[in-house]
């Protein structure tokens, strides 16, 4: 965690200056690189010019400074459209995930004044001013509750919530001046929904009512620490939850297999809970979100932001297409796709396979009898590379459904912690249950 606090700009008009003053920054440096290279007898090429580490870690840093939708966007784009933004935006974005300095004091009691009162400081014995984590749209401070409870009280960066769309169109914006997106792929439908899903995330209030159900779901299963919410001390820019100790996920890599097998089977078995019994999907698979509780021997859940209602009618289109991929019923598995939001526009049937065809690759430990070792697979290398190839295609982008987007990446992501942990994982059995065959 960074210990210099920065003031977060919070007027629109501020965070469009701090955008345009990069813009200019880059170009200087583009015409400073340039010349450099002409009197080494070098020919310059424009995007070489634009993604020199230099320039690319003023965009990494500006967007951190911005934070909010800014910094989220880029992590929504990264995870969503596969590996069709470059190379050089996946180094700007693994910057991101470093801690970004936390905000000057004086915003963060502005902040609880208005989320919890004048008077909030009533309400704990002990308050940690210095914050423990960050996020994207807010941090977390350390305190105990005047009942002595520990908790964790994550408070949102001010200015967030009215910044998302213009700081969403900026960035986008940005990143296309910067050359990171191919000139012919149409992002747009995504940075709506972006927007859409952003000022869900800003709502704590929401997030604490999803904390809630959720913690109820999972009452019967033992494998799980969520933290209590404590909705008297959360609003929609403060939400306050019980501390939960835990380590790394990914610290579990040096783990035993047994360990690493038994924590994978646990949120694999969990996601099939979510997208048929309980029909609310956690979809973010940021590894932060994942701790694991060392004295339990228990996988702590966090952040339910991102968490989103699936309906009947997309549940269900689910369970007919991991049945139909069982069944090597290819005819069957378009008729659960269309159900779930595939082909509602015109696509030209080799866009169809090459869908029908990634869907089963990305099925492929269902279909597995045993264990399936995701250590030794490259299926989630494979779903990338078939999901690049695809997505460059001319009016793909519009094709899949959102409600389909979160959820794959939501499995995209397991399947990488999986691999990660080299866990072992008998997939096949964990889905039957759910299938109707």
């Amino acid at each position: 965690m960074a210990n210099q606090e920065s003031k977060i700009p919070t007027h629109r008009l501020a965070r469009f200056g701090q955008f345009a003053s990069l813009a200019t920054r880059i170009g200087s440096n583009v015409v400073a690189e340039g010349a450099k290279q002409l009197l080494k007898g070098e020919r310059p090429h424009t995007k070489d010019l634009l993604l020199t580490p230099s320039n690319i870690k003023r965009v990494a840093d500006q967007l951190a400074h911005l934070r909010g939708a800014a910094m989220k966007v880029g992590q929504m784009l990264s995870m969503d459209s596969g590996d069709i933004l470059s190379p050089e935006l996946a180094e700007i974005l693994a910057r991101l995930r470093s801690d970004a300095n936390p905000m000057l004091s004086k915003q963060l009691n502005a902040v609880l004044v208005d989320g919890l009162g004048e008077n909030w400081k009533q309400a704990f014995l002990s308050f940690n001013f210095k914050p423990v984590a960050s996020a994207s749209i807010g941090q977390v401070h350390q305190a105990y509750t005047d009942d002595g409870d520990m908790v964790a009280v994550k408070v949102q960066y001010p200015g967030i919530r009215n910044s998302i769309d213009s700081d969403v169109d900026n960035v986008a914006t940005l990143l296309n001046v910067v050359g990171v997106i191919p000139k012919d792929i149409d992002i747009n439908a995504l940075l709506g929904e972006a927007k859409k899903q952003l000022h869900a995330e800003a709502n704590y209030q929401l997030e604490c009512e999803y904390l809630q159900r959720y913690k109820q779901h999972l009452t019967q299963r033992d494998h799980f620490v969520i933290p209590k919410a404590y909705p008297e001390l959360s609003s929609e820019t403060v939400l306050t939850m019980e501390y939960v100790e835990g380590v790394s996920i990914e610290s579990l890599v040096d783990a035993p297999q047994a360990q690493r097998d038994a924590v994978m089977h646990a949120l694999l078995e969990l996601l099939f809970a979510e997208l048929f019994d309980f029909q609310l999907v956690q979809t973010d698979p940021n590894f932060a979100n994942y701790r694991y509780n060392t004295q339990s021997q228990k996988v702590v859940l966090l952040d339910f932001g991102a968490t989103r209602e699936y309906s009947d009618i997309i549940s269900n289109g689910y369970r007919l297409a991991f049945q139909a991929v069982i069944n090597h019923d290819t005819g069957a598995l378009e008729e659960a796709l269309r159900q779930i939001g595939f082909f509602s526009q015109t696509i030209v049937e080799s866009q169809k396979q090459a869908i029908l065809e990634l869907v089963t690759l990305a099925c492929e430990p269902m279909c597995y009898e045993g264990a399936y070792d995701f250590g030794q697979s490259d299926l989630a290398n494979k779903i990338r590379q078939r999901g690049t190839a695809l997505s460059m295609q001319e009016n793909y982008w519009h094709t899949p459904p959102i409600d389909a987007i979160f959820l794959h990446r939501k499995i995209g992501g397991l399947y990488l912690l999986a691999a990660r942990l080299k866990a072992r994982v008998d997939i096949r059995k964990l889905v039957m249950p759910y299938l109707s065959l």
